[in-house]
C-alpha cells in the first residue's frame, strides 16, 4: 500500500534542514530588523529637526529668490540639498544598519569602500530623480491649491512607472553586471517555461548579486518592453538545482504574467493620495511643533523636512498596510508557480534557503505587522498542500 503523503510532516522536514542554531540566528536577525524600523524613524525625525534648526534650506531658497520668484529652480535645488544633507547626517546610522549589521550576520561580503561608493552613486541618482519629483510636486501645490494632494497620487504613479521603465536599462547595470543565462540545461528550461506561459523568453539574466548580498534571490524588474527576469549568482553558489530554478523563476514569471507591478503602482498611488491629504491637513501644526519658523507655507520647498516627518510617521503606521499588499502579491506569484510550473519541492527547497534573512515561523501578528513576504513556513506548507492535492502521475 502506498503511504499517504503528509504535508505537515513534509513541511517540518524541510524546515528541519536548518539547525536550531541557524533558525535562532535567523530569528534574531529578523526581529532585530523590526526594531530598526523604529530606530530608523527616530533618526529620520532627528535629522529633519536638525536641518530645520540649521535654517540652511530657508537661506538657500531666499538666496535663489532674492531678486525674483524662481519656484522651479528653488524646488529642485532646495530638494537636492535637503536630500544630500539628510544623507550625510544619516550616514552613521546607515553604516550600522545597512552594512555593519549585515556584515556581522554574514549577509554580505562587500567591503566598506564598495558599499560606500555604491551608496554615493545611489544618492546621486536619487537626488536627480527625486529633485524632479519635488519640482512637479510643488508645482501641483502652487497651482492645484486645495486639491494638490489628489493630483499628487497620479504624479506618484507616473514616477513609479518611469522608474520601472528606466531602472533595468540605465540604473541597475551601474551596480551589477547582467549577463544572459548561458546555453545549457537551466536556460533551456527557463526558455521553455517562458514560451509555454506567453512570457518573453529573450530577457533571462544572471547577475552578480553576491557583490552586495549573500541572500538567495531572484527578481523580475522593468515594465513592458524593458521587463526581464534576473537570477542572482548566489542561487547557484548555494547549489540551486533545476527544480529550484524552475520553482523560483516560475514565481518571478507570475509577477510578470499577473501584472503585479501595475497593481502595486495603482494601490500605492491611492495610498499616496491619502498620505498627501494628511500632509495637507497636518503641515501647519507640524511646522509649529518642529519650529520651522522660516517656512512661509506648505508651498515653500524649505518646508521639505516638515513634509518628510509627516510622511515618516505615516510610513511607520502604514507599514503593515503596504506589507499586506505585497504579501498578497507574493502569495499570488507562488500560486502561479505551483499551477503553471508544478515544482512544489523545487520551490520549497529554494524557500528554505531564504530563512537566514527572513525567519521561517513568526507569530501571526508579527507576520502581519512586519513581513512583506508570507513566512517561509507558510509558503512551504502551501507548496506541500499543493503537492498532496496534485500527486505526480
Amino acid at each position: 500500500m502506498t503511504q499517504q503523503f503528509d504535508p505537515a510532516a513534509a513541511t517540518a522536514a524541510y524546515l528541519a534542514q536548518l539547525s536550531p542554531a541557524a533558525h535562532a540566528k535567523a530569528q534574531a536577525y529578523t526581529q532585530g530588523g523590526h526594531w530598526l524600523l523604529l530606530w530608523g524613524f527616530l533618526i529620520s525625525v532627528l535629522t529633519a529637526w536638525l536641518i530645520i534648526r540649521s535654517g540652511v534650506l530657508v537661506r538657500v531658497r531666499a538666496g535663489l529668490e532674492r531678486r525674483r520668484p524662481r519656484p522651479i529652480v528653488a524646488s529642485f535645488v532646495v530638494g537636492v540639498i535637503y536630500l544630500l544633507v539628510d544623507w550625510v547626517l544619516s550616514l552613521p546610522w546607515s553604516v550600522y544598519s545597512n552594512w555593519w549589521r549585515e556584515k556581522s550576520y554574514g549577509m554580505t561580503s562587500q567591503a566598506f569602500s564598495g558599499w560606500l561608493g555604491e551608496g554615493v552613486m545611489s544618492m546621486a541618482i536619487s537626488a536627480v530623480f527625486t529633485g524632479l519629483f519635488f519640482v512637479a510636486l510643488y508645482a501641483l501645490i502652487r497651482r492645484a491649491r486645495r486639491l494638490w494632494w489628489l493630483w499628487a497620487g497620479g504624479l506618484t504613479a507616473g514616477f513609479m512607472v518611469l522608474g520601472m521603465l528606466v531602472a533595468p536599462i540605465y540604473i541597475e547595470p551601474l551596480f551589477n553586471k547582467y549577463t544572459p543565462a548561458p546555453n545549457g540545461q537551466v536556460r533551456d528550461a527557463v526558455v521553455q517555461m517562458a514560451r509555454a506561459n506567453g512570457i518573453p523568453s529573450d530577457k533571462i539574466f544572471i547577475y552578480d548579486g553576491s557583490k552586495q548580498s549573500n541572500a538567495y534571490t531572484a527578481n523580475v524588474s522593468g515594465l513592458f518592453g524593458t521587463a526581464r527576469i534576473a537570477m542572482s549568482d548566489v542561487m547557484f553558489k548555494k547549489g540551486a538545482d533545476l527544480a529550484e530554478v524552475r520553482g523560483v523563476v516560475g514565481h518571478e514569471m507570475g509577477h510578470y504574467a499577473r501584472g503585479h507591478s501595475l497593481w502595486i503602482t495603482g494601490i500605492f498611488s491611492l495610498l499616496a493620495i491619502l498620505a498627501f491629504f494628511v500632509v495637507d491637513r497636518l503641515f501647519a501644526p507640524a511646522q509649529r511643533l518642529l519650529g520651522a519658523g522660516g517656512v512661509t507655507s506648505i508651498a515653500d520647498p524649505a518646508g521639505l523636512p516638515v513634509l518628510g516627518v509627516i510622511l515618516a510617521v505615516l510610513g511607520l503606521l502604514g507599514g503593515p498596510i503596504a506589507n499586506t499588499v505585497i504579501r498578497e502579491v507574493e502569495s499570488d506569484a507562488d500560486r502561479y508557480s505551483l499551477e503553471r510550473i508544478n515544482e512544489p519541492d523545487g520551490l520549497a527547497k529554494a524557500l528554505v534557503k531564504t530563512i537566514e534573512y527572513r525567519a521561517a515561523t513568526p507569530g501571526k501578528l508579527e507576520e502581519v505587522l512586519f513581513y512583506d513576504h508570507p513566512a517561509v513556513g507558510v509558503r512551504v506548507r502551501r507548496a506541500m498542500d499543493w503537492k498532496a492535492a496534485h500527486p505526480a502521475k
